[in-house]
């Protein structure tokens, strides 16, 4: 007898190709699903952050709803209540006793930062000015306290503008500025902040944090700021791939090796430390910070 029953034919298995595609395509879908969710998710507030290469992260998904302004001006918003929170040096709520902390974000690096550094012609040694950048707070502090444990105490003045930087014997520069002078071709010595500070403590140095007003409801708010940091990082090969600072082998290196963005037990021990130098030295007053999930 001859069976006609019709025998049931198994799917070909997937290629790896196909999985990997289909993979992609399934993250795709739910990282638009994330980036639409923190649309209008900082509805009722104002929030401000520096618009530069290392906060990129932090406030993905949430772009369009941010003020961007120097470190300068965001404390100076802040302290007239024209922001509800901001991306801000640390020394604004260590110098600052109206601000909580946003836990467990932070712009830090352990060792050589890259991006905030010294430029120097001469010796350190040999210091009696040195020409900043006057939107910069943290590095300005911490290159004071990085000096003052060498015993150097030299004065501190305006760089009138970045053109200039490459007169001065001795210039403190921050951020995609600094950046792009350390990538271009100069005859200086680059005395790197983070390294320095790693160097004397082992210590990460915490350079930013989100500052939250006290006095107003900002629960949802602190969820959101959570959830663009989470995002970003998710999704920090895509970043570096799409920004178009530099080289992408430049911005793999730069965010994914010398910047981070936690805050952590290592990190708080940083600012303590950070907090007992500025005493020392008679920078201050300096106030403990508050932390908030």
């Amino acid at each position: 007898m001859s069976d006609d029953t019709p025998k049931l034919r198994m799917a070909e298995p997937d290629s790896p190709e196909q999985i990997a595609r289909r993979l992609e395509r399934d993250q795709v879908t739910a990282n638009r699903e994330r980036e639409f969710g923190l649309e209008q998710s900082l509805a009722g507030f104002r929030v401000g952050s520096v618009k530069a290469l290392n906060t990129v992260p932090l406030t993905r998904g949430i772009e369009d709803q941010v003020v961007y302004a120097t470190p300068a001006k965001l404390a100076e918003m802040l302290r007239r209540d024209e922001l509800d929170a901001a991306l801000v040096s640390i020394v604004e709520p260590l110098f600052n006793d109206r601000y909580d902390i946003l836990d467990g974000i932070a712009v830090a690096s352990l060792g050589e930062v890259k991006s905030v550094f010294l430029a120097h012609r001469k010796p350190l040694e040999e210091t009696r000015e040195i020409f900043c950048d006057t939107a910069s707070l943290t590095s300005v502090t911490l290159l004071k306290v990085l000096l003052a444990e060498r015993g150097l105490k030299p004065e501190f003045r305006p760089l009138e503008n970045y053109a200039a930087a490459k007169e001065k014997d001795f210039v403190l520069l921050i951020g995609d500025a600094a950046l792009d002078f350390a990538l271009a071709p100069h005859e200086r010595e680059i005395f790197d902040l983070g390294a320095a500070w790693y160097e004397l403590t082992k210590l990460p140095f915490v350079f930013a944090v989100w500052a939250l007003r006290r006095g107003i409801e900002n629960k949802e708010l602190r969820r959101q700021l959570l959830e663009a940091k989470d995002f970003g990082l998710d999704t920090l090969d895509h970043i570096i791939h799409e920004r178009t600072e530099y080289t992408e082998d430049f911005r793999k290196d730069y965010l994914g090796w010398h910047i981070h963005y936690h805050l952590g037990g290592d990190e708080k021990r940083g600012i303590e430390k950070f907090i007992k130098l500025l005493r020392k030295h008679g920078f201050g007053p300096v106030f403990e910070p508050k932390f908030v999930n």
